[in-house]
């Protein structure tokens, strides 16, 4: 016959057991609460800076990026979706998105309205295309060409005004258009002979166009050069995560990741130009 003090002590082993379970799943349960998901808006039509729309898993330079910093912040889950940049700074400004990407540039207003880390994702590097034989290699060479119309507003036209006012000798017609004509038309526009020159930034994939349709164009070396940005939408719960996301990609760039990456997506090291 079992004693009741073996009864007791097996009683006891039970409970210890069965209290044993109930704390790991707890533990499991809270471990997993604490994992926060942010919702991140990246470019939806940037290919190869950043391009997937909604429902389609992002690609390219920056959701790479993403991805690396992410496996550095276990504590934080990235959900990326592609977004039209209008989107994406409303999305940001609203608390819709905890993240933007698309290629941004520090400036005045968006540090009041975000969170901006001090490291930088990338580099946009803003280069002439011109024919191989126009002898076109900056600004001053422009002066009397014909240049493919810029977006209006957009942030050539304000580079190439900019300029303008700072170089007031040398006088270069900028026409202003919305026609939305995709890059690589406007490439062989100017390889026929319609243009004398593209004014964009590199990281469009301008290169790989070139190269594979074999055109007669070449690249300057950078007229300008603008170190991108991760805006983070502006709140007490997130100085955590921008702090941890400038030392990730500090860390990222001492490490040759995004020499690598940059090399996979522009065929050249844009962080030589990040520093």
């Amino acid at each position: 016959m079992t004693s009741p003090s073996s009864l007791s002590r097996r009683g006891l082993g039970i409970a210890v057991a069965s209290m044993s379970v109930a704390l790991a799943i707890a533990g499991a349960s809270h471990a997993q609460d604490a994992v926060r998901t942010i919702k991140i808006a990246t470019a939806a039509e940037s290919k190869p800076l950043s391009w997937g729309a909604i429902g389609v898993e992002p690609q390219g330079y920056e959701p790479d990026v993403l991805k690396a910093i992410n496996a550095k912040l276990p504590q934080y889950k990235f959900v990326m979706e592609g977004a039209a940049d209008i989107a994406q700074e409303t999305g940001l400004a609203t608390g819709k998105y905890d993240i933007a990407t698309g290629g941004y540039y520090r400036a005045p207003a968006r540090e009041k309205q975000f969170l901006i880390p001090e490291a930088p994702i990338g580099a946009s590097l803003i280069k002439i295309y011109s024919r191989k034989d126009s002898g076109i290699k900056e600004m001053k060479d422009l002066v009397g060409k014909k240049i493919v119309p810029v977006t209006a507003g957009g942030g050539i036209y304000k580079f190439a005004t900019a300029w303008q006012e700072k170089n007031p000798d040398y006088k270069i017609e900028v026409t202003a258009s919305s026609a939305g004509i995709p890059y690589p038309d406007r490439l062989k526009e100017v390889e026929n002979g319609k243009y004398d020159a593209l004014v964009l930034p590199s990281n469009l994939g301008e290169q790989t166009v070139i190269d594979q349709q074999k055109l007669n164009v070449q690249a300057s070396e950078p007229v300008a050069i603008n170190k991108t940005f991760v805006l983070i939408h502006r709140s007490e719960e997130n100085q955590e995560l921008a702090d941890g996301i400038g030392k990730a990609l500090k860390e990222l760039h001492a490490d040759g990741t995004l020499a690598k990456l940059s090399q996979k997506w522009f065929s050249e090291d844009i962080t030589a130009y990040m520093k």
